[in-house]
């Protein structure tokens, strides 16, 4: 593994992780993270797939991990961030893996939000698969049942009073999500709440942008997920509306363990059994995309 400073077209740094295969490379792999989780968290997991022949690459987004600036008023506060630059991150990404390896595939591993924001990047030609890992559409009601009952509070009340007093969601100190820029995490309010999610939110452009993927997309869907469920598996991936799409589910008895959850896939307890199956399903979007 190395780090890498990868420069986004407006000038934000991103810090990155390359994982370079010792065998012949099958392809790139990036792995977007879900919401508040550090790259750290998929090193191990990235480790196994380079080691399976896969050109690895993770990132953290501006104004999240280590690719948080200093600035005067402190590492977040004042710190200017939305979804849209978020997307521009990816992007960014896609385009250093890319060029890396410009004759080999390179796919999608997206955890959470990170198979919600492929919809809407400006390079899908470069993109030849997207494996959704425990994502879902994020619009509150589909939440599971457990989470459904705390949200409206969260929504409502904790997070526009913590950013306007914080300038920015001092989610670490909350025990909730993480430390967010204040316009990631309010423009991600304003999905949450919207029926329709990202493309209710932000209008025809963002639904035309999900219409135009056109590469394989197959989604996991995490039984015992404490955040998402099935039926927001399938709102999400239903954006994603030309591309050929598939929802598998997950359970715990397939794996003969008790709990896998919403974080879960990526941890080295699962290293056994799931992992390779996540490979499999990595390397069968390259036979969809050749159907």
């Amino acid at each position: 593994m190395r780090a890498e400073v990868i420069q986004a077209s407006d000038g934000a740094r991103l810090m990155a992780r390359i994982y370079e295969p010792d065998s012949p490379s099958q392809g790139s792999v990036v792995i977007g993270g879900a919401m508040g989780v550090r790259q750290d968290y998929y090193a191990a997991f990235a480790q196994w797939l380079a080691g399976q022949g896969w050109r690895v690459t993770t990132f953290d987004y501006r104004g999240s991990g280590d690719s948080v600036p200093d600035t005067p008023h402190g590492r977040l506060r004042g710190f200017k961030a939305d979804l849209h630059d978020w997307t521009r991150d990816y992007e960014t990404v896609i385009d250093h893996a890319h060029a890396a390896q410009p004759d080999q595939p390179l796919y999608l591993l997206g955890h959470s939000l990170g198979a919600q924001l492929p919809g809407l990047i400006g390079n899908q030609h470069k993109v030849s698969g997207l494996l959704s890992v425990a994502a879902g559409s994020g619009y509150w009601r589909e939440n599971a049942p457990q989470l459904k009952r705390i949200v409206p509070c969260f929504w409502f009340f904790i997070v526009p009073l913590a950013t306007r007093l914080c300038g920015y969601f001092p989610g670490r100190r909350l025990k909730m999500v993480g430390d967010l820029p204040a316009g990631v995490m309010l423009q991600w309010r304003k999905w949450c709440l919207n029926p329709r999610y990202s493309v209710g939110a932000e209008g025809e452009a963002a639904r035309q942008r999900y219409a135009n993927a056109t590469f394989p997309v197959l989604a996991l869907s995490i039984t015992d997920d404490e955040l998402m469920t099935l039926r927001g598996t399938h709102s999400l991936i239903n954006l994603y509306e030309n591309a050929p799409r598939e929802v598998q589910c997950v359970a715990p008895n397939d794996l003969s363990v008790r709990r896998i959850g919403h974080f879960g896939p990526f941890r080295r307890e699962h290293e056994a059994l799931l992992w390779p199956r996540m490979g499999q399903w990595l390397a069968g979007l390259s036979r969809s995309a050749a159907a």
